[in-house]
């Protein structure tokens, strides 16, 4: 072979090995949803409803907890404030237009028309709440009529209240459902009528007409898991809980619709649950603790292994519901002052709404969780754990504090160290290596050496070693090859949000940071050089409101310098967002933009300043920008976002993230004091 057809053979090998490496690198990430249509059960109509019969009257049974409307409905988004059907004192529908700027409780302008406009069909339920001196309530379900594939014409409708849940279904998908808290009031006459311009049919069920979920052939996908929500224009990831089970990475997070205020504010919060085995390759499996009762909603837990059974426990906050008096409370704390341990009570066989602790048990140690029904704590978000050397324990949180620990997971639980952690919001517990470390939801962060004693735990927080970067009530898991996953969510809607999940590192002083997870960056388009030595301020187009942001910083000697990214949308400085850092004084914050300077010092956690908001704050005691490093920055902006969210890891040492409301990134102003700016790339994210 001549040398030069041998070259281009090694070179045309190499080539091929470069672009499978790549090619692995950079392989899809997917989420394979449980979602699927719903078909509803064939059974004879109460009454109906036509065109030519707009109105009628009818006789509700005496039990009517449940009922279902069907009806066809011609939508028309460039013609809507019209009342679609109403059943006086129980049920009005109609379709509106929305304010384009108000996002509370549905967040309708998640899907604007493309004119801007926020058409609306909106069914609202009057419910008579069960507590004395409530008076009755609307229950509204909705959707902006945006979010349909053709937002126009006819459309098959179906409301359907079961007592737990009140849903929306637009030819045949659910689109919105809420919680109820008491029940409609049928008369012993009731009537009924639509607008015959807009609904050609309508018939009335009651118990017969049942949601039924439609297998289907091909399943459905999200084509990406990091800054994930679940479908929908209300729709958002709450608290995170994650476990790593027999090679499977399981992250289990509180579901929320309208920021917290479904049941009329309740929360009405339950698991869902996905899992992994190979980070890239994800599956959305059926809730792992579904509200089946109207008294139900949940607070945060911890998965754990007991008896060699994967188990999520999790809190029943029905006091948001019912007075303490009223629930189980008082006879779970009258059982440990008298005995010096908790008791265990199935919940369906004792006086009171249950409340207190809980836990559900998997059928085939993945998914398919049932419910034990069983009491084990009066507090109301149990992190419970076996610990190193084997022993079941808890942290407690919310309505009780301190460490417990017990034989079993029902009852016998016994306080160990009454005073710490604090409570409050939901701690967690993690060994790595020779250090132990219990974070909180939102504060609080300890650690000491494992082979310490238990009182030696020393606040990281004061000393500025925290690792808050923006997470709310971040879950800590170690998985395969000793890597430790922080995940958890940032608030853009209330008590909701996107998932995140990064990867945490240590020092060998124990010291924590965070990096972003290699495996699950999202996917980009093809990148571009923007500058390779900035020698002064620069300002740039981004070319799309969602990128990757690549660039290089050489840090001078000076502890004043540093370096600005200043992110701007079409409304200039109004909502812009700066992110600043001193490489020598080893801080960063996101802070409010300013076309003329750096902007002002924000406040990290140890100072009062408030990373878990999420929106303006500070980090300290940086690792590794006295040298040469680099940062990268995701921006991501969608409608139902109503504004960007910024990820930005620095010196692959610490990661820190951000929400800016109304910020849709059109430039970027790249400035620095005394420290270089080098190899400045960008791509626009595909998804």
């Amino acid at each position: 072979m001549k040398l030069s057809n041998y070259r281009v053979l090694v070179w045309m090998i190499c080539g091929c090995l470069i672009l499978m490496g790549c090619a692995e690198k950079r392989s899809a990430v997917q989420l394979q949803l449980a979602s699927a249509p719903w078909h509803f059960s064939e059974t004879p109509a109460t009454s109906m409803l036509s065109a030519v019969q707009s109105n009628a009257t009818f006789t509700a049974p005496s039990d009517s907890s449940r009922f279902t409307i069907k009806m066809r409905v011609k939508l028309n988004p460039e013609n809507v404030g019209s009342n679609v059907l109403n059943i006086p004192g129980v049920l009005n529908v109609r379709t509106f237009q929305h304010d384009q700027k108000d996002r509370k409780d549905q967040n309708y302008p998640s899907f604007p028309m493309p004119d801007g406009s926020v058409p609306v069909l909106e069914a609202a339920l009057k419910l008579h709440p069960p507590l004395e001196n409530e008076g009755a309530l609307d229950m509204p379900i909705g959707i902006p009529l945006a979010m349909l594939k053709a937002p126009g014409g006819e459309h098959d409708i179906v409301l359907h209240f079961s007592g737990v849940r009140w849903s929306l279904y637009v030819d045949n998908e659910l689109l919105d459902n809420d919680f109820p808290l008491g029940y409609p009031k049928w008369g012993e006459k009731s009537s009924w009528e639509i607008n015959p311009l807009l609904v050609s049919k309508a018939e009335i069920f009651f118990q017969g007409a049942e949601p039924q979920k439609v297998a289907l052939t091909k399943p459905r996908y999200a084509p990406e898991i990091q800054y994930w929500t679940p479908p929908g224009h209300n729709t958002w990831v709450g608290d995170v809980a994650t476990f790593y089970h027999e090679g499977r990475y399981h992250i289990f997070y509180l579901f929320d619709r309208r920021g917290h205020k479904s049941k009329f504010g309740k929360g009405a919060h339950y698991f869902e649950h996905l899992s992994t085995t190979d980070l890239k390759n994800w599956i959305e499996h059926e809730a792992a603790t579904p509200i089946e009762e109207q008294w139900e909603t949940f607070g945060t837990g911890t998965p754990f292994i007991f008896n060699n059974k994967l188990s999520i426990s999790y809190g029943l906050h029905t006091t948001r519901i019912y007075p303490k008096e009223k629930t189980s409370l008082p006879l779970q704390w009258d059982y440990y002052n008298k005995h010096g341990m908790t008791g265990s009570f199935r919940y369906d066989t004792i006086p009171g709404y249950p409340a207190g602790s809980t836990y559900s048990i998997s059928q085939d140690g993945i998914a398919n969780f049932k419910k034990t029904k069983i009491l084990f704590h009066p507090c109301e978000n149990p992190s419970v754990y076996t610990d190193p050397e084997g022993r079941l324990r808890m942290l407690a949180n919310y309505g009780a504090k301190g460490t417990w620990e017990s034989k079993s997971i029902d009852g016998g639980w016994r306080s160990v160290n009454p005073n710490f952690p604090p409570g409050g919001d939901c701690t967690f517990f993690f060994r790595w290596g020779n250090y132990d470390y219990v974070i909180g939801g939102f504060t609080g962060f300890w650690s000491k050496p494992a082979s310490a004693a238990e009182d030696k735990f020393v606040d990281g927080v004061k000393a500025g070693l925290d690792f808050y970067n923006g997470l709310n009530v971040p879950a800590v898991t170690e998985i395969s090859d000793r890597r430790f996953l922080l995940a958890g969510w940032i608030p853009m809607a209330g008590w909701g949000g996107t998932l995140i999940v990064h990867e945490m590192i240590q020092s060998p002083d124990g010291r924590i940071g965070t990096k972003w997870m290699k495996e699950i960056i999202p996917a980009t388009h093809k990148e571009r050089s923007l500058s390779k030595d900035l020698k002064e301020d620069a300002s740039f187009s981004t070319g799309s409101s969602s990128f990757l942001l690549t660039f290089d910083v050489e840090p001078s000697q000076d502890m004043t310098d540093k370096i600005g990214a200043l992110l701007l949308g079409a409304d200039g400085e109004n909502n812009a967002c700066e992110i600043q850092i001193s490489p020598e004084a080893k801080t960063a914050q996101y802070a409010k933009g300013n076309l003329q300077r750096f902007s002002n010092p924000e406040k990290s956690l140890r100072e009062g300043g408030s990373p878990t908001a999420a929106r303006n704050y500070a980090i300290e005691n940086l690792q590794n920008t006295d040298k040469p490093f680099t940062v990268r920055m995701i921006v991501k902006y969608q409608d139902k976002f109503g504004g960007s969210q910024i990820d930005t890891e620095i010196a692959g040492q610490r990661t820190m993230i951000a929400f800016r409301p109304d910020l849709k990134v059109e430039k970027l102003l790249l400035r620095s004091k005394g420290t270089g700016i080098r190899n400045v790339r960008i791509a626009a994210l595909k998804n």
